[in-house]
């Protein structure tokens, strides 16, 4: 138990990081600023309590006993992200903001950072048996 919830908060870490990272290149690139809509805080927030999120239904799998159904897990999860993007092209920005064309390639790689750290560091959490099995 303890074990999915140090995966997911610490996939959340690596998700904020490059979230930040990843906004602040975005910004200074193409001279944009987004504050009024989104910032840092909201981008850690985001991505601990998405993560997190994913650790606690691996946790409810394994409190079920069915690790075997990670795979499906694993899909919904990959779905629920796509699916967070929906709104992201729905949104309407505030009227000052410059270029709202370019909040979307902003913000929607991000929906995806949280997913791609928790996936590619799950062979840290996992006994070598379980990598194979």
């Amino acid at each position: 138990m303890k074990k999915h919830l140090i995966h997911g908060g610490v996939a959340g870490i690596l998700a904020s990081v490059a979230g930040i990272i990843f906004f602040n290149i975005y910004s200074e690139f193409y001279f944009l600023d987004f504050t009024a809509v989104i910032d840092e805080v909201a981008i850690v927030f985001s991505s601990i309590i998405g993560s997190v999120l994913m650790g606690v239904g691996y946790i409810i799998l394994d409190k079920v006993k069915k690790p075997n159904l990670y795979g499906v897990l694993n899909i919904l999860i990959m779905v629920l992200s796509f699916l967070s993007i929906v709104p992201v092209m729905a949104m309407s920005l505030p009227l000052e903001v410059e270029f709202p064309e370019m909040f979307p390639g902003l913000v929607i790689p991000m929906h995806f950072f949280p997913a791609m750290a928790f996936f590619g560091l799950a062979p840290f959490f996992q006994k070598a048996k379980e990598a194979y099995d």
